[in-house]
């Protein structure tokens, strides 16, 4: 998993815009001089001069649903730390690549949004991008770091499952977000013959709220331990309409189909978040809801160790646009401010009529 990482990526301070690549001669004037109107061709230069290198392309292409570790692009393009930095800091003072800080780890993904009226030939260079395949070799170093951090996060639930609410209480507890993710559901208006499924149901709090809303719910979780717990709350309630299943959601035995799904303080503990958005929409009927409960991104390293989590939560942009790629449009949010300095953000997406 990333979070082994103990190296500071060295280019962290550098500017995640373009910069003009040139300036003024001293001296120079009248037409000779730089006027405002030439920065976009400079920024655009930049961008493709940036774009214009073989690695550095397929560096934009392993990014595209994910975001990696200084450490783990090295392990997956076979490159030495410094050199992959130094590609990383020729991409960011692009604009094309977006960094954030995780205790000692830096993580780099695409950036969308640099605002310097070239935003637009840089999704266009992505889309291009993406139309080329990753080699296999690199897609299967990819597929390593992902089983990596996969078995980081069910090897945690398998060792701490007797102490989840503890640990979930440290962050925040159903309590204190709960009624909004009820009240993002109920304004749906969904009738009870939907089929609603929870991914990741922890120790149950959500289900018998699923359970009087919709006719038939269905529980699922890669842990077989938190799944057994979750199950045990709802046997005491003598709920009856929930059906439970021990499964992986990117790579389900059995196909499932539901029509709204819920993911509480799930997000930040899977490997792949991004692929996930792309599972769930995959599983809902047409028209069907998606409500994801998450932390925003924060600098909490404790809950590495303490919370299993892999991610220290997101940014509501990037959430907005993985959920966009995989087919939702957004709906209504919510955000909740702890008093211990968590945010919390409630997210409601519809799967678009076209998918």
């Amino acid at each position: 998993m990333a979070k082994t990482q103990t190296q500071n990526d060295g280019n962290q301070a550098s500017v995640s815009k373009p910069k003009p690549m040139g300036s003024a001669p001293s001296g120079s004037q009248g037409s000779s001089r730089i006027s405002s109107l030439d920065l976009p061709l400079l920024s655009a230069t930049a961008v493709l001069k940036a774009a214009g290198d073989e690695l550095r392309g397929q560096i934009l292409r392993v990014l595209q649903r994910d975001a990696f570790g200084v450490l783990e692009l090295s392990r997956i393009f076979d490159l030495r730390q410094p050199a992959m930095s130094h590609h990383l800091k020729i991409l960011s003072k692009a604009g094309l690549v977006a960094f954030r800080k995780e205790g000692t780890c830096i993580f780099y993904r695409r950036s969308y949004c640099a605002q310097d009226g070239v935003d637009l030939l840089r999704q266009q260079i992505f889309t291009q991008l993406d139309q080329c395949a990753i080699p296999e070799g690199l897609q299967a170093r990819i597929a390593k770091v992902h089983s990596e951090r996969a078995e980081s996060s069910q090897a945690f639930f398998r060792d701490n499952a007797e102490r989840f609410r503890e640990q979930q209480d440290l962050i925040a507890s159903f309590g204190q977000y709960g009624d909004g993710v009820i009240e993002l559901i109920d304004e749906l208006g969904f009738p009870a013959s939907y089929t609603a499924l929870e991914v990741g149901p922890g120790e149950g709090d959500l289900l018998p709220e699923l359970a009087v809303r919709f006719d038939k719910v269905i529980a699922l979780d890669n842990s077989s331990e938190m799944l057994a717990r979750s199950k045990a709350v709802t046997t005491a309630k003598n709920i009856s309409n929930i059906s439970f299943a021990l499964g992986d959601i990117n790579a389900l035995a059995q196909p499932l189909q539901a029509d709204i799904v819920a993911m509480n303080m799930v997000l930040h503990h899977l490997a792949q978040p991004a692929d996930t958005l792309k599972a769930v929409n995959a599983i809902l009927s047409e028209g069907g809801a998606l409500i994801v409960t998450d932390l925003c991104q924060h600098d909490q390293e404790w809950a590495h160790s303490a919370c299993g989590d892999l991610w220290l939560g997101f940014c509501p942009e990037e959430i907005v646009l993985w959920a966009n790629a995989a087919g939702f449009n957004e709906g209504k949010s919510l955000f909740l401010s702890q008093r211990n300095g968590f945010r919390i953000q409630l997210r409601q997406f519809i799967k678009s009529a076209a998918n």
